[in-house]
């Protein structure tokens, strides 16, 4: 059994769409990962432990407001890494 943070799973799913829609935003790892990091700061956490608990979030992250939250968090996130990146300049 592995506890997993489902919330996790769905905010990498949304970043990359997100990114592509903020063609300025640097892609690195380290900038991904920042926007990842603040964006599930911001979100509630959705732990499972059980393929069940998995289903049951699955079913629950198909309301809109859920996805809206999501992209939402990842929009903010990718406003303040591209303001101050941690990335070293190329």
């Amino acid at each position: 059994m592995e506890l997993k943070n489902y919330m996790e799973k769905l905010v990498m799913e949304k970043l990359e769409i997100v990114i592509q829609a903020n063609p300025t935003m640097c892609t690195c790892q380290r900038c991904q990962y920042d926007i990842a990091a603040l964006a599930l700061n911001a979100l509630p956490t959705r732990y499972v432990a059980t393929s069940t608990g998995e289903t049951y979030t699955k079913i629950s992250s198909l309301d809109q407001q859920f996805h809206v939250d999501v992209v939402s968090a990842i929009t903010q996130a990718i406003k303040i890494v591209k303001k101050q990146p941690h990335h070293a300049e190329k």
